[in-house]
């Protein structure tokens, strides 16, 4: 799985809407309304590298009220839950 964050500037009076239109939008599996220098961050998930463009470049740019976007492509996830998850495989609980 292919993982890209991309920050998306948009019109202000937009973003509800935005963030909306943009959570249904193929390939994207989370969009977040956040506080900083951009007004929301969406995750994007896919199988193969082509995808990407076609998500970001083909669908998310193309959305009304997207004003710019900065893509970032993950090479590899550092998370608390995953490193939990892959050290409990096959252990029972203790209790």
């Amino acid at each position: 799985m292919i993982t890209a964050i991309v920050l998306i500037d948009c019109a202000t009076d937009a973003i509800p809407e935005v963030a909306e239109t943009l959570a249904n939008v193929t390939g994207v599996s989370e969009v977040y309304s956040v506080a900083g220098h951009v007004d929301l961050i969406a995750i994007v998930r896919v199988r193969e590298f082509d995808q990407i463009a076609q998500v970001i470049a083909g669908s998310i740019s193309k959305v009304p009220g997207v004003l710019n976007t900065e893509s970032h492509i993950a090479f590899r996830a550092y998370s608390q839950l995953d490193l939990e998850e892959t050290f409990a495989i096959g252990l029972a609980d203790a209790d």
